[in-house]
């Protein structure tokens, strides 16, 4: 069947419960309270088979201005609204807020049901008709069915369900195959079933024993019991009212607000970037950083609206704005909220989130105004754009995108696709996709070839830098993405990655005659000097004439695989190093182990020789320690 949510709407007193009972047989008051005033304190729930293929289930708020924030918990959610006017008062304060509300909400569909004409003349209710007319002139309710009845007598209540159902044709049921996302709007415990939420279900599908997560807390907690419209069933679907048994959650850790979904789809935040219109008759200008009371789903956070290109906004104007939450909240793009003014409280406008997950903004940027307009009326490959631009040399991963956008998954898939076709994306893992902006990237591999650039024009004896040092100028760029960028450039052809070390490709160490000469005389001095190699300040002092950075000459012949450092400062020249390792291998070969003493006689070197070169050959892997003696490590 297909599931519609219908909200009520309208002033105190006007009816509204009485019509829901007079349609369902159902008192949505439950309280103790609300039954001994006589009036609506908090939601009311019912439903109704509309027809054999449309379902409604009735959300009824409270009329009263005291409790409009209740009011604002439960139309959230709603498809169709049924504003109820009493024909014996017409158009009231709570009326028109009511109906400000859900102008700002976009409510799809309504209707209205004027009320109580058993209690007027046939001229005055005609007069209410055309005054109730023109108050909905320029409203989403303007030509909407007017419907008289009188939930007393019965009269006008099958013109009134025949109304609903017309209009229920024009509206599309609600998605099912997407995440699950419903707001608490009601929380309680029931004997030996324990906690138990309620709340419509605004998209996917709830079955038993799936894993949920309570947010924002992010806890988890397993579904052990569902109902939709009182009846125990094993799989909600969006679109019907919902109640869901829980277990492994205190009752304590729920209030309304929260929001049950699939786990890591939405985001928690404490700032969201949105469009905001003000309301025509708002009383006053809205400054910037003014303290308001937040609507979205069924919570009301307090937070301030920060405005990015002026000080005020005037009512009538709508701009896009910044945000700042006192508690986090849960978002998604597309969603629609509500803001009242902090004292005294009045519902002063409202509008759409564009981003869910923003950084905080700097006002009069001009660059942030384009981009959120590109969130308000782009598309939706426009928009993953802006968002793959402000993530920065991160990129955003396949579990940052479904965050910052209200599409399924399959739909997001082909929005990546296009964005990647479109050379805006740039992929660094395939599946799940994990993707790049194109001028981050190209900004990274620039910033990249200079850093190495940079490093041979500091250090002109050294033939390639740490690739450590490198990944180190990138603080905030995942490993993934560095890895992803190197490989790039090394297949272009502009870098040179060898174990842990890059360079330009066309990069290679020159040296002056001078330097050149110097090197040769050091490299001659330890080639000649074979097994017992002199001192590196005997080395250097050998050579006349040397430059101040003779030493570093030194890590030249190293670089070049002329020289080798052992521990400490004691230099082999490569050709004497193989042949030690020669001499070493057939000894061990042919006796199985030797001593450091036998080594050093072996050689005719003294021991502070004999020592590090044991050493070396261990970290080679050549040679294993046994207590005082070494054998081969792999004979």
């Amino acid at each position: 069947m297909k599931q519609i949510v219908l909200g009520t709407a309208g002033h105190i007193d006007h009816g509204k419960t009485s019509l829901i009972k007079a349609l369902t047989d159902i008192d949505t008051d439950r309280l103790k309270e609300e039954k001994e005033r006589g009036i609506t304190i908090d939601l009311g729930f019912a439903f109704l088979n509309l027809t054999d293929e449309v379902q409604l289930g009735i959300v009824d708020v409270p009329g009263h201005e005291r409790f409009v924030k209740n009011m604002l918990a439960g139309v959230g959610g709603i498809d169709l609204v049924l504003l109820v006017i009493a024909a014996d008062e017409g158009v009231m304060p709570q009326t028109r807020e009511h109906l400000a509300i859900c102008e700002l909400l976009r409510v799809q569909e309504g209707l209205v049901a004027l009320t109580k004409t058993d209690m007027v003349e046939a001229e005055w209710l005609e007069l209410v008709r055309d005054d109730t007319a023109e108050f909905l002139r320029g409203t989403f309710l303007e030509g909407k069915p007017i419907v008289p009845l009188s939930s007393r007598t019965g009269e006008g209540l099958e013109a009134l369900l025949q109304a609903l159902r017309n209009a229920c044709q024009a509206l599309s049921p609600r998605t099912s195959g997407g995440p699950v996302r419903l707001p608490i709007d009601r929380v309680f415990t029931m004997r030996g079933f324990g906690a138990v939420v309620t709340g419509t279900l605004f998209s996917g599908s709830v079955r038993l024993e799936d894993r949920l997560e309570v947010l924002p807390k992010r806890e988890l907690a397993r579904v052990r019991g569902l109902q939709a419209h009182s009846r125990t069933v094993s799989e909600a679907v969006a679109g019907q009212r919902t109640a869901v048994n829980l277990q492994g959650v205190e009752l304590d850790d729920l209030q309304r607000g929260d929001v049950l979904a699939t786990p890591g789809r939405f985001p928690t935040t404490y700032m969201l970037d949105v469009t905001l219109k003000l309301l025509d008759d708002a009383p006053r200008a809205l400054k910037h950083r003014a303290r308001v009371r937040f609507h979205v789903g069924t919570s009301e956070i307090m937070g301030r609206v920060m405005l990015l290109d002026r000080d005020e906004m005037r009512p009538g104007e709508e701009v896009c704005v910044q945000l700042h939450l006192e508690q986090p909240t849960v978002a998604a793009a597309r969603d629609r909220y509500v803001i009242r003014s902090y004292s005294p409280i009045r519902t002063v406008g409202g509008g759409v989130i564009l981003d869910a997950v923003p950084v905080r903004h700097r006002r009069h940027r001009p660059q942030v105004l384009d981009q959120l307009a590109v969130l308000r009326d782009g598309s939706d490959a426009e928009a993953l754009a802006v968002h793959l631009f402000n993530a920065a040399h991160a990129g955003l991963q396949w579990s940052d995108l479904i965050q910052r956008t209200p599409l399924e998954d399959d739909a997001l898939r082909q929005v990546v696709q296009e964005v990647i076709e479109r050379g805006i994306g740039v992929v660094i893992e395939d599946n799940p996709p994990w993707l790049l902006h194109r001028e981050r990237y190209d900004q990274a591999c620039a910033e990249m070839r200079g850093l190495v650039e940079d490093f041979h024009h500091h250090n002109p004896l050294k033939p390639a830098m740490f690739t450590e040092e490198l990944r180190s100028k990138f603080p905030r760029m995942a490993d993934k993405v560095f890895s992803a960028i190197l490989r790039d450039l090394t297949a272009a052809g502009e870098l040179d990655v060898s174990r842990d070390k890059v360079k330009l490709a066309s990069h290679a160490v020159t040296l002056s005659t001078e330097r050149q000469a110097l090197v040769d005389a050091l490299e001659h001095t330890f080639q000649a000097a074979a097994f017992q190699p002199p001192s590196v300040e005997e080395a250097l002092a050998a050579q006349s004439g040397k430059p101040a950075d003779a030493r570093a000459l030194l890590q030249v012949l190293v670089d070049q695989n002329r020289l080798v450092r052992l521990k400490g400062d004691v230099f082999y020249h490569k050709e004497a190093l193989d042949t030690i390792e020669q001499r070493l291998r057939a000894h061990l070969e042919a006796h199985r182990e030797i001593t450091a003493g036998e080594f050093r006689d072996m050689l005719e070197i003294s021991r502070k020789y004999a020592i590090p070169l044991l050493e070396h050959f261990d970290g080679q892997r050549i040679t294993l320690r046994t207590g005082d003696k070494r054998i081969l490590r792999n004979p």
